[in-house]
């Protein structure tokens, strides 16, 4: 008896069907909510919520302020998909298990994404609760996400038509919003004070342990991707005080409203240009 050969391919189609099947909404826009940042699919109406762990092969979190659950609605007349939670490279060293959301957005027919994190600051004059539209990023994580025989990098991996309606969201609900380089390592300890004087010197404004990945995959695949880091906590060398995982969430409740703010306004740009 031949057994069946299990592919990523055939483990994303089920999840999809199945997907599919939970709910009838058919968004083109989608957000990945980072740590403590997932309150803002509560925002969204005729709420359809698909816990992970009900998904065939979808990977699940483990870590405080990551919920882990797809969840359709509606943005006052759009049609949206928040990813509630990510599971990070750390969780699970397998580096396929934090693409795997890339994968069923681009199976759902996402065309535009906004993925967001919580973030160290490295440029000095960040504080907590700043937000920070990323511009570029630097994938310290030394994983590759892509194909090289595949994918030859013919554009910003993050759209600049995207990066603009986040900065004039911004303008338009008077958010102060830093620009900057944000970088991805696997974690889970946070950097020495070494280590971020050396980034520093590389350029990076802002460090964490996610997203880098995900970018590359999604713009691989034909997504246009915007990126917002909620700067929690200041990094190592800066500021004489511990890093903890309880301060990058506190942090990320305090800015909620503001974030909140500016993720609309953007998502309402952003459904004119689909």
């Amino acid at each position: 008896m031949r057994r069946k050969i299990i592919t990523i391919e055939s483990m994303v189609k089920e999840s999809v069907e199945f997907i599919r099947a939970e709910s009838p909404l058919r968004p083109k826009i989608a957000l990945i909510l980072g740590s403590g940042l997932g309150d803002f699919a509560e925002l969204l109406t005729d709420k359809i919520v698909i816990p992970t762990n009900a998904i065939p092969h979808y990977p699940q979190s483990t870590v405080e302020g990551h919920k882990g659950n797809l969840v359709f609605g509606k943005l006052q007349h759009i049609t949206l998909l928040a990813f509630q939670g990510r599971v990070h490279f750390y969780e699970t060293g397998n580096t396929e298990t934090i693409l795997y959301p890339i994968r069923i957005a681009h199976g759902l027919h996402i065309k535009k994404m906004i993925i967001t994190n919580a973030a160290g600051g490295v440029n000095t004059s960040f504080r907590p609760g700043d937000l920070m539209l990323i511009e570029d990023q630097i994938n310290l994580t030394f994983e590759n996400s892509v194909d090289k025989k595949s994918f030859i990098l013919k554009h910003d991996l993050y759209d600049p038509e995207i990066r603009r309606i986040i900065e004039q969201a911004a303008q338009e609900k008077n958010i102060p919003i830093k620009k900057g380089v944000y970088c991805g390592i696997k974690g889970p300890s946070y950097e020495t004070a070494a280590e971020i004087a050396m980034l520093r010197n590389f350029g990076v404004d802002a460090i964490g342990m996610s997203t880098v990945n995900e970018v590359s995959l999604a713009s691989a695949l034909g997504l246009k991707i915007g990126g917002i880091s909620c700067i929690t906590n200041l990094s190592t060398g800066i500021l004489d005080q511990k890093l903890s995982h309880e301060e990058v969430t506190e942090i990320a409740n305090k800015v909620k409203r503001p974030f909140s703010s500016l993720l609309q306004e953007i998502i309402h740009m952003l459904s004119k240009i689909i």
